[in-house]
């Protein structure tokens, strides 16, 4: 477990996500299923919401217990929901259904583990909020809030057990990637036949971080700087779309003795190049690595490094990464626009004031500033193929 004392003075750990009361929605919930399962003696119990319940949806654990043709039935789910409109959403929109339909396709045309969906509700009349239910899958995630990099399980895990780790959690990101003409299987992702799907990709990116401050007004000049820099720096080929998770990172997947048992957290999933993922994949831990040594902390050094990645990416896929420098600022950027939302929450609820500089509405903004000026925050070795990693 990460103890007080593993996190440095400094690391601010007060993040509120909702105002919603838990313990206020089980006669709803309740009646809900009962409704689902056609049972009218279905009872809900043990309601609780996690401490890491994420930093954009709402998650709610329960059971339930119910009677079906004479079997006493048991089942241990978790709810997701939609933010609040009144607690400052991170996104735009959270299109539930979309989610589900893209966790039931990966389900059904590969072998990544994600929890069982169960059912969806749209609307907002049940729990104030649309929700989607999923089977509850037991194990351990590397937590964002302190970041891992500070202590607990994996701090705390051998070199064989990282390796594990990192193993496993690449093989699902090229499993994602492989599942075959994704566009067809999930046309609800949008993309036509004539997509440029990394332009698209980018243009969304935009248009959200227009939309992160339309209440305050507040533009972030690195961000737009970062949109800048990656204009100047495209791909001259991008590389065909792949189903992309989205969210690709450790901290959204559940491990057991260290191999993943449950992909979560799909309401980024999209068409895009499959470095998309990648980046944000090798750019996530930097980003934690980069906070851990700030502090003086030694950190996860060894883990999820960027070469390595690359190699055990290109090893199980047999396809060569492309362009990678880009996609890791352009990582950063995306990441930027979603902390730049994240921090404006916290001051909507008082647990963080506005900075003076609009840059530091960005939480990695030191570590932006360095890739974009061109200094070497993520270091270019040689593959285990020999191959110079660009």
């Amino acid at each position: 477990m990460t103890t007080s004392s593993a996190v440095p003075r400094g690391v601010n750990t007060d993040v509120t996500t909702t105002s919603t009361d838990v313990a206020a929605l089980r006669g709803s919930l309740e009646r809900w299923v009962r409704d689902r399962i056609g049972s009218p003696t279905a009872h809900v119990s043990a309601l609780q919401m996690p401490s890491a319940s994420g930093m954009s949806s709402i998650s709610v654990l329960f059971t339930v217990d119910w009677d079906e043709h004479g079997t006493r039935h048991h089942a241990d789910l978790v709810a997701r929901l939609a933010p609040e409109s009144t607690a400052l959403p991170v996104f735009p929109e959270y299109d539930l259904e979309q989610q589900a339909a893209v966790m039931r396709a990966v389900a059904a045309h590969s072998a990544v583990p994600v929890p069982r969906v169960r059912w969806v509700e749209p609307s907002s009349d049940v729990l104030g909020q649309p929700f989607v239910v999923m089977d509850r899958v037991e194990g351990v995630v590397p937590v964002d809030n302190p970041p891992y990099v500070f202590g607990g399980w994996l701090h705390e895990a051998t070199s064989e057990q990282c390796e594990v780790l990192q193993r496993g959690s690449v093989e699902v990101l090229a499993a994602i990637h492989s599942i075959p003409d994704p566009g067809s299987l999930l046309p609800e992702l949008g993309a036509g036949a004539d997509d440029d799907a990394l332009r698209r990709h980018v243009d969304n990116e935009r248009t959200y971080y227009e939309w992160t401050h339309r209440e305050d007004g507040v533009r972030i000049p690195l961000l737009e700087e970062g949109f800048d820099w990656l204009e100047e720096h495209w791909p001259s080929a991008p590389s065909e779309p792949v189903l992309c998770w989205g969210d690709s990172r450790i901290g959204n997947i559940m491990y057991r003795d260290f191999a993943p048992v449950a992909v979560l957290d799909w309401e980024l999933a999209t068409l895009a190049p499959r470095e998309v993922d990648v980046g944000w994949f090798v750019f996530f831990h930097r980003m934690f690595q980069d906070m851990a040594e700030q502090f003086d902390r030694p950190g996860l050094p060894h883990l999820l490094r960027r070469e390595e990645v690359v190699a055990l990416y290109e090893e199980t896929t047999g396809v060569e990464l492309r362009d990678l420098d880009f996609y890791l600022v352009y990582a950063a950027v995306r990441h930027g626009i979603i902390m730049s939302r994240i921090k404006r929450r916290s001051i909507h609820f008082g647990d963080s004031a506005a900075p003076s500089d609009p840059d530091e509405y960005v939480l990695h903004h030191h570590l932006l500033r360095r890739m974009i000026d061109g200094e070497p925050a993520f270091p270019i070795t040689q593959s285990r193929n020999g191959r110079r990693i660009e």
